[in-house]
């Protein structure tokens, strides 16, 4: 066992005893501008943490939720691992069902935190590394509901999930806040994806894949007369991302940055990271021998989506303890190896896919170690258990705010 451990790095490696102490002063904030959760879904979520007992610890509830969609991308490899169909009605709305609970649970798992006493750092780190998975994971299942294939569509789908919460996680590490605008991803966009499973399951996903001309009658003509729905959906989601989310979460942190009398220029090569993982995962599909031709996607998108995990969660977990914005993790390895590869044309079909596998369980291996092992050092930290409740003093975590201005 010592033998195998000393292929890993030590849990003083991956956060230090001095970065821990930061954590005293972990404090949560977070902004809520979305009209639907403040006149609806608050409502709803304030109800459904009533249903949970009390002993039932909050990130047990996040871990559950996750579940519902891992157990969706399950039937999506056993009934459709095509990703296009069309599959039984059943399936899509099964689809929207485990969106919807885990939305539900997401939401909830902070309520029961307060409600229980059990506030904590952990619990943050816990949930954004399960969203941030979950980027991955849910993008498999929407691409399926609206029958987008093994394509470049389902890649875009994953480009969009990734993207946002990437650029959302950068601008907490800098802000100390995390903002949700008045349309967001985690409230209105789920919505929309859990409304657009559920007209999958009535009307077919072929609906999405009508000329566009049909189904946006009145702006059609502003897009190639060769594009479907689906194209004109995607492009319009990836404006409304670029200038609706990317470029405000720019502007709040240069606002911090002009608050606190820091350089915003110096802020922005940590967005090289993102480019970087996007770019690699772009080279590798579009010379892959075999990913797309012989449906290996979802095992791809597996692996890219873990690599992504571990990015994201290593900022996370610096903006908890104070450590410097992280700038490599061994994760992305694998996929820059992948996309040099195929470019120059080394991969056969078979080496292809043996050396993806292999990634693959990599990449897996390495996101859990890293996990446990600073799951772990948390619990030691703070005195607390990550799956059970234990009694301790409540560490402050007040409900997001629609009215409060931002708090760098």
């Amino acid at each position: 066992m010592e033998c195998i451990r000393s292929y890993f790095p030590s849990g003083d490696e991956y956060v230090t005893e001095d970065a821990l102490k930061n954590l005293r002063n972990y404090k949560y904030r977070a902004v809520d501008k979305s009209f639907l959760t403040k006149y609806l879904y608050r409502h709803y979520w304030e109800w459904a943490v009533t249903l949970f007992p009390r002993w039932m610890a909050p990130n047990l509830i996040t871990l559950t939720g996750l579940s519902f969609e891992i157990i969706d991308v399950a039937l999506v490899l056993l009934i459709m691992p095509d990703l296009e169909g069309p599959g039984p009605a059943w399936l899509y709305f099964a689809f929207g069902i485990g969106m919807w609970l885990y939305s539900t649970f997401d939401n909830v798992d902070g309520k029961q935190a307060r409600r229980t006493g059990s506030s904590s750092p952990l619990g943050e780190l816990f949930d954004h590394g399960c969203d941030a998975l979950n980027c991955t994971i849910a993008g498999i299942v929407e691409a399926s509901a609206f029958g987008c294939g093994i394509s470049w569509q389902t890649v875009t789908i994953i480009f969009m999930t990734t993207a946002s919460f990437f650029f959302s996680t950068w601008e907490e590490y800098h802000t100390g806040v995390l903002y949700l605008g008045y349309i967001n991803g985690p409230t209105e966009i789920l919505t929309f994806a859990v409304l657009a499973c559920f007209a999958s399951g009535i009307w077919g996903p072929q609906i999405w894949h009508v000329p566009v001309t049909q189904g946006l009658p009145l702006i059609g003509r502003l897009f190639p007369a060769t594009w479907e729905l689906m194209d004109a959906l995607l492009a319009l989601t990836v404006v409304a991302m670029v200038f609706g989310h990317c470029l405000i979460c720019c502007w709040n942190v240069y606002a911090a940055c002009k608050e606190q009398k820091r350089s915003f220029w110096a802020t922005l090569p940590q967005l090289a990271q993102y480019f970087a993982f996007a770019v690699s995962c772009y080279v590798w599909l579009r010379n892959s021998t075999t990913i797309l031709a012989d449906n290996h996607l979802v095992l791809f998108l597996i692996t890219a989506g873990t690599a992504f995990g571990r990015i994201v969660s290593k900022i996370i977990l610096a903006h908890l303890t104070e450590m410097p914005f992280p700038s490599y993790t061994v994760q992305m390895i694998p996929l820059a190896l992948g996309a040099v590869f195929s470019w120059l044309g080394l991969f056969t079909p078979r080496t292809e896919l043996a050396f993806l596998v292999i990634s693959s369980v990599f990449v897996v291996v390495a996101y859990l170690h890293w996990a446990l092992v600073v799951i772990e050092r948390f619990c030691e930290f703070l005195g607390i258990n990550c799956l059970s409740i234990r009694p301790q003093p409540d560490i402050e975590r007040p409900e997001p705010t629609h009215e409060e201005p931002r708090v760098y």
